[in-house]
């Protein structure tokens, strides 16, 4: 049976563990070629390695997003491997969870570099190689924090520039037959996360789905955009957060005011 992927080159950044490294391997298992980008070496050659263990294709290339020499390098590269590319998904990011009030300018600095300096240099690198293959899909990983009110002011600040970004790229684009969207998870469960922390279960109790996503329930939402089957859609923004960001405030105020009534009619 043919993958949703056969006959693809797919680029993704972070991809050396998580929500990236799930992706990459849903995306060669799909039949896609992928080439792996990450700062962390030994885990992006494990990844890679095992993914041509499973019988699919795929290669680890260093790349650290924020700088456009590694892009340069990184995308010479896969043109002589490859001889083309048409999948790109800006999947690396980091977080520094600082207030405004308490934000060091060089976390700052740093976070806007990788998280939204990095994916544009990603674009601008990649697209011309996208056009030059037949046109393709670009895949930006925002966060709710790009969506909603966040208390994480460098990281929210990216994700919003991101969204920006991702449909000034998607109108400029589309006359290359690229498509850009931008998926936007929720609380999703990777071995970077505490499931026994506070956070994670006062989030996951909040998410009107009542659950923490999975990995594999993200990497399927950046497939559809990567693949044939979203060929009608640029420029959107799909949040894969069980409900969060669009219904939890009033599900809450909901319950409130059910539970308070529920106790009046007890009186």
């Amino acid at each position: 049976m043919p993958g949703k992927l056969d006959g693809k080159v797919a680029l993704i950044t972070g991809g050396a563990r998580g929500m990236g490294a799930t992706e990459a391997m849903l995306f060669a298992r799909e039949g896609a070629k992928v080439i792996i980008g990450d700062v962390l070496d030994e885990q992006g050659v494990t990844v890679a390695k095992a993914i041509r263990d499973d019988g699919g294709t795929a290669v680890y290339h260093s790349l650290d997003v924020a700088l456009q020499e590694a892009w340069k390098r990184v995308i010479k590269s896969v043109e002589e491997e490859f001889s083309a590319l048409h999948i790109l998904v800006n999947n690396a990011g980091i977080n520094v969870r600082y207030q405004v009030t308490d934000m060091d300018l060089g976390d700052w600095d740093r976070i806007l570099a990788i998280n939204l300096t990095g994916p544009m240099l990603g674009i601008r690198e990649c697209a011309p190689l996208i056009r030059a293959s037949g046109g393709g899909s670009i895949i930006n990983i925002g966060s709710l924090a790009g969506k909603m009110g966040h208390p994480t002011t460098a990281y929210a600040a990216s994700k919003w520039g991101l969204r920006g970004l991702s449909k000034s790229a998607a109108m400029e684009l589309v006359d290359w037959k690229i498509r850009v969207n931008t998926v936007h998870p929720g609380l999703i469960r990777t071995p970077i996360i505490d499931p026994n922390g506070i956070l994670f279960k006062t989030m996951s109790g909040s998410t009107p789905m009542e659950r923490a996503g999975e990995a594999e329930e993200m990497a399927a939402a950046v497939l559809f955009f990567a693949s044939d089957e979203s060929s009608f859609i640029t420029g959107q923004d799909l949040a894969v957060d069980g409900g969060f960001s669009e219904l939890t405030a009033y599900r809450s105020i909901w319950k409130s005011a059910q539970a308070a009534a529920q106790g009046q009619a007890r009186k």
